[in-house]
């Protein structure tokens, strides 16, 4: 899912981008604006399934731009963001999902989140029973079955290592590459995490941070902390935070 932030305040671009990363790691933001037009602009070249729009900005308000988007034939969620609660019920005339008051609140932008995906799964409910389900005809025909990555080319120095996927306990995104945690240690990647879960198989990755993917066969335990934090432990002993989304997965182990 992709989403686009939408305010004149560059710090709550950064903090709103941080706090989805969080709470709703399988979305990716893909653009921010700082005014109405350009939201315009973002929207019709990404494309999103999701904005966050503040209400009050230059050039065009969040409420004549959510306006424009409705004329969409594909239109994304509204999330709308103020500091003046007065706009909303004109919000909400405007078929938003949610109204944030800013300062944003981590349990208040988890419900929207929460929202968000109800929406977008009935979205989905809709399209699908307004035309033939191709996807499970083609399952019966045993067509189109995805094919996961069975190995990986890493790099160690200036070697290049062919790794079994069977191998690999966990992916860590760092600042350009990615780190493949495997039986045979620490080895390179420049494939980011998000092309890597369309490629894994969905059963045995988990994506349990922003910036990790771990094997679910070689968890050992899941460590819980005082404030509710979550930790996974590996059977190689390395340890990775769960994000307060991801964790949700692990309530039934």
């Amino acid at each position: 899912m992709r989403a686009i932030i939408a305010d004149d305040e560059p710090l709550l671009r950064h903090h709103l981008d941080k706090m989805l990363a969080d709470v709703f790691p399988e979305l990716e933001v893909v653009g921010k604006a700082a005014d109405g037009p350009e939201a315009l602009t973002l929207c019709q070249q990404e494309q999103p399934d999701v904005i966050f729009l503040d209400i009050r900005m230059p050039g065009l308000d969040g409420i004549a731009v959510a306006t424009a988007l409705n004329k969409l034939e594909t239109k994304p969620v509204v999330v709308f963001i103020t500091a003046y609660d007065e706009y909303a019920v004109n919000a909400f005339e405007q078929e938003a999902v949610d109204y944030l008051l800013k300062p944003i609140d981590e349990r208040r932008l988890q419900l929207a989140c929460d929202r968000i995906r109800k929406r977008l799964e009935a979205r989905t409910e809709e399209q699908a029973q307004a035309g033939p389900n191709i996807a499970a005809l083609l399952q019966q025909l045993n067509v189109g079955k995805p094919e996961y990555l069975r190995w990986i080319r890493a790099s160690r120095g200036e070697d290049v290592h062919m790794i079994s996927c069977d191998e690999i306990s966990a992916f860590v995104a760092e600042d350009k590459y990615t780190t493949v945690h495997s039986d045979q240690g620490q080895h390179i990647i420049r494939t980011p995490l998000k092309e890597l879960m369309n490629q894994l198989e969905p059963e045995l990755f988990w994506q349990i941070h922003r910036s990790t993917i771990v094997c679910v066969k070689r968890i050992d335990k899941i460590s819980r902390g005082l404030t509710g934090s979550a930790t996974v432990i590996m059977e190689d002993g390395q340890k990775f935070a769960v994000s307060r989304r991801a964790a949700a997965m692990f309530k039934s182990m």
